[in-house]
């Protein structure tokens, strides 16, 4: 019962957090931005936001300077949205997972052509 709860709590932050950085927060070094998924401990006092930022190296070094430095904001937002006794604390974690399936999906796809070319 209560892995579904913080199962349903994780997925309203991840909504509430991906309309915040989207709509409301206003730093240029914010790029293109996703919320993969968000984690809450058990005591609801800290979250893990993993996100997938769109770019090179640079600019995901400087989106996730950024979402760091508005993780008050984008804290506080939260309260005021999501009704909780506690607003836990907010850690953005960078995810490159997208990156890796999208890497291994050309890889495969390379080498189905390639087995195409030899029949």
């Amino acid at each position: 019962m209560a892995k579904y709860r913080f199962g349903r709590l994780g997925e309203e932050f991840k909504k509430e957090i991906s309309t915040i950085i989207k709509d409301e927060v206003k730093d240029p070094r914010v790029g293109f931005v996703s919320v993969v998924d968000v984690q809450v401990s058990s005591d609801l006092r800290h979250a893990k936001v993993f996100v997938s930022v769109l770019g090179n190296e640079t600019e995901v070094k400087e989106t996730m300077a950024a979402l760091n430095k508005a993780t008050g904001f984008i804290r506080r937002e939260v309260a005021q949205r999501i009704q909780l006794r506690y607003t836990p604390e907010i850690v953005f974690v960078y995810d490159d997972s997208i990156i890796h399936g999208a890497r291994i999906s050309k890889l495969l796809n390379e080498c189905l052509t390639e087995g195409e070319k030899d029949e």
